[in-house]
Formats: structure tokens, sequence, C-alpha cells
């Protein structure tokens, strides 16, 4: 093993639209499910495998606060065994074909689904928080935390925003034991000042995407006149895996995420080429997609250790790469990205490479001086117009109108302890403020959907603003108390201190059905 050259931290962020049972999007579930099996399960059994050999800080990772508690909940937990045993049912139907390609391919669909069940019900019965608080524990990885419901920050009151932080960091504790002190900030979303909000609620560091820091990422830096540090995504690197354009994921050996059978709902092609139709695609083939996997691993470590030589040299000193992902990438819809992460983290450390952290990049000394940071994001055009542009005009409009209708609430006269229709009323205003509906407009991607979803909580959040305006709160508890009973996965948000944004706030409450 060569004495290292710089550092590498990998860092991923799961992230799934919350779901409910009423109105949820038809492949909402199959969605959430999909992901479990094909990126938190083996994700996850990377981390612990490499954890039982001594190794920790392995890499950075954020888990949004909707997410973990849909990791957790029994509906959740006991719709996911029901889908894996339909996978295995599904493996087992195609076995059965008299096609030798996706008879082989339900031969490896039953191994797989096999292991996945003995691992979810050996590990996962009881839901995420007690398969990573023993990794957290060990030092495997970091945790990063963020806001309650993924709102994108930037277009938030001061209040609804320290809110929704607060709110995110303290389930993230009572889930995991630990509060974090680094978040991903939904769609790496920044607007000038937020670092003393962030510094309030106890953040000390933060990710924000390359064009920010105007691609000077080798350090992490000290943001205006605060002590809140920010951590730049290395795009050189990162798009070396995924890119808009390009990416290992789509190499013509690796299995195509959008080509079905049909009879089965198995996935038998492989990429192939970019322009050839499904029909005309080729059977996927196990064994030549794990040598492109070794390939694309050693590449990737050849480039790291190059780009930190690199950095070296123009510094002086040793410095930073951080590449940023989705976890769902890795394995969702890169079927090899568990295997392909495996080997590149056992690799680079002989690379003469350090993995680890970003609180470990800081207790190694990598930071740089401070910086100014203009308002961005990582999305398109690394502005905010993904989530304020032409084309959200409407959901801009209706998100002032629910964060004036709960701050207006918040200054409600009220007695001791928590007020259900508050807490409920605050619930459904931050589901509608989540980024994830503009961003599905944006993207039109199930735009009409995430419209309707949208309206759909914003609707009940005026209905019962007009109720508390009305001094209804009797009809205004109802109104709590129906939704609740149509949408309870998970629980309420403490509305206590919504207009006190400096005291402590809770999170969600598990609500044990």
């Amino acid at each position: 093993m060569r004495a290292p050259v710089g550092t590498f931290c990998l860092v991923l962020h799961s992230h799934l639209p919350w779901l409910a049972r009423h109105g949820a999007w038809p492949v909402g579930e199959e969605w959430l499910y999909q992901a479990w099996a094909g990126s938190y399960l083996p994700v996850l059994d990377v981390v612990r495998r490499l954890a039982a050999e001594g190794r920790t800080e392995l890499l950075t990772l954020g888990v949004t606060p909707v997410l973990a508690a849909q990791l957790d909940d029994p509906y959740c937990l006991r719709g996911m065994h029901d889908w894996l045993g339909g996978w295995q049912l599904r493996a087992h139907e195609a076995a059965l074909l008299p096609e030798p390609a996706l008879s082989s391919l339900g031969a490896d669909e039953h191994r797989r689904s096999a292991a996945a069940l003995a691992e979810f019900e050996s590990r996962w019965r009881h839901g995420a928080s007690p398969v990573l608080r023993p990794l957290l524990d060990a030092g495997a990885f970091e945790l990063l935390g963020g806001p309650a419901t993924h709102p994108f920050q930037p277009l938030l009151e001061p209040e609804v925003r320290d809110f929704a932080l607060r709110a995110g960091l303290t389930d993230t504790a009572r889930r995991l034991g630990h509060r974090p002190a680094g978040i991903w900030a939904p769609e790496c979303g920044y607007a000038p000042g937020m670092e003393h909000g962030y510094a309030a609620a106890g953040v000390d560091r933060f990710l924000v995407d390359g064009p920010a820091l105007r691609g000077e990422t080798a350090f992490a830096r000290t943001v205006g006149d605060s002590d809140v540090v920010c951590f730049g995504r290395d795009l050189d690197v990162t798009y070396r895996v995924w890119s808009p354009k390009a990416g290992y994921p789509g190499h013509r050996d690796y299995r195509d995420f959008h080509t079905y059978d049909h009879r089965t709902g198995l996935k038998p092609a492989r990429v192939t080429g970019r322009a050839v139709p499904p029909d005309q695609k080729q059977p996927y083939d196990p064994d030549r997609a794990a040598l492109t996997v070794r390939k694309h691993a050693d590449d990737f470590v050849r480039v790291v250790r190059e780009r930190l030589d690199s950095l070296a040299a123009r510094h002086g000193r040793p410095a930073l790469v951080v590449a940023a992902y989705d976890t769902e990438l890795f394995g969702h819809w890169w079927y090899e990205g568990p295997a392909w992460l495996e080997r590149v983290l056992r690799s680079l450390p002989d690379a003469g490479v350090r993995v680890s952290t970003l609180g470990g990049a800081l207790d190694a000394g990598l930071l740089g001086g401070p910086v100014e940071l203009p308002a961005s994001s990582w999305g398109s055009g690394k502005d905010w117009r993904v989530w304020d542009g032409a084309l959200v005009e409407d959901l801009v409009e209706l998100g002032r109108k629910v964060q004036r209708c709960l701050l207006l609430a918040a200054e409600a006269p009220r007695g001791v302890g928590r007020h259900e229709v508050l807490d409920g009323m605050a619930r459904q205003a931050l589901l509608a403020l989540s980024s994830d509906w503009a961003f599905m407009v944006s993207k039109a991607s199930a735009a009409d959907y995430a419209r309707a979803r949208a309206d759909h909580h914003a609707q009940h959040v005026m209905e019962i603003s007009q109720l508390i305006e009305d001094g209804r709160w009797a009809a205004a508890a109802q109104v709590v108390a129906a939704l609740n009973g149509r949408d309870t996965l998970f629980g309420q948000l403490d509305s206590r201190h919504l207009a006190h944004s400096s005291d402590h706030i809770g999170g969600f409450v598990h609500t044990g059905r």
C-alpha cells in the first residue's frame, strides 16, 4: 500500500419522493421497493462487509428523513417483504420459460431474490435504523442529515427553513442516536446567508456543487464570515461515473435499466448500444459485465489518483476529491454499481489514496480559505431554474401561500404542550413544499402527478388555516384526524416552536402501527 497522496470522499445521498397510501403514484411503492432491493440492501451490505474487516470512514451517507421514515415504517416493511416474495415468484416464472436466455436469467434472479429475502428477514425486519446504527457507531460511515421533507431551502421563509431543518436533524437523532453535524442540502440548494441558519441549527458542514466554487474543490472552504464549511463536488471525477451525457453505467455490457420482459417484469437485456431499440438488445451476460466492472473500477481509481497528484502539485500539499451521487445509482439504476463500489473502495488505498469522510477530511486539515458562495444548486444550469423557473411558477406561488398560512397559524393562541391541529397542518405544509414536485414538473417526469400531490397537501393547509381563522378549531381537528387516518406513515411534526425558530423542535414521531 502506497503512502497517501490525498483524500477521496465518496458522498451518497439516499432520497425518494414521499409516498402515501392515498393518492399514491401508481408506481410509487414499486419505485421504493426497487430502490430498497437494488440499492439500499446491497450498498449497506458492502459497507458492513468492509467494516467487518476493520475498515472505517468508508463513505459519507445522507438519508433524507422522509426516506428514513419509510424504511422504518411497519406498512412499508410489510410491503417490502411481499415485494421480495413477488420478485422470487417472477424469477421462478422466468426459469420455466422455454427461451434459454430467460430461463438462465430466472435462475440467477432466484439466487438474488433468495439472498435479498434472507438479508431482509435477518437484518432489516425492524427497519433501516437497526441496520444503520451499529455501522454508524463503528465509524464505518459518516451520517449527513437534512430538512424533514426535502424542500428546496432557498425558497423557504427563514422560520420555515429553520423548522424543517431542525425537525429533520432531530428525527435522525431519534432514529440513530446521532445528531448529524453535516447535511446534504436538498438539491445542493444555497442562498447567500444560509450558513448562519446552519450554524444556529448546529450544522457545521454542507455540500455544494463544484461550479458554486468555480471548480476550486481541492479543499473544504469556510463560508462568508462563518465557521460553517462547504465541500464542493469535483465534477471532473464525479462525471466519470455519471454525467448528463456519458459515464460508466451506459456501457454496452451493463444491464439495461429500461428494457423489461413484460411477462415476468425482469430485465433480460444488456445496454448493447444507445440507439438500439429494446427488441434488438442482446441478452445480459453477467460474466461479461463483471469484466467491465473491474475495468471501470480500475479506471476510476486511476482518475482519482491522477487528479490528486495534479492537485498536490498545484497547491504544494495533499488535497481532496469529493465525488457525490444519489445512492439509488448504485444497483437500482446501475445494476452493477454495488460491485463497482466495493472494488473501488478496496483498490483506492492500494493506489495511495486515503479514503475518508467529510469530517475525516476536516480532521486531516484539508481546509482552504473563506469563500463567498453564489445562489446555486446542482440542477440544470447550476442555478435555481428547476425549482424557481417559468415552468413551475404556479408551484412557487403555491409554496408562498402555504408558508403564509403556516406562519399565521403558528401565531394562534395555544396552550401548553403539543397541539394536534397545528402539528397536522405543519406536516401537510412541509409535504407540499417538497422539492420533488417542482423537479418532476421541470423535467417532464410525471408532472401531472407532481402538481396534484403538491396541490393535495397545499389545499389541506389552506382548509385548516381558514378553519382556524374562523375559530372553528373542532372542525380543523376533524380534518387533521381524517388526514391522519389515511396518511399516517410518518407521524406528526411538533409545531410548538415554529414561530420561535431558535428553539429546539421535534421531528417525526413514529406511530407504531
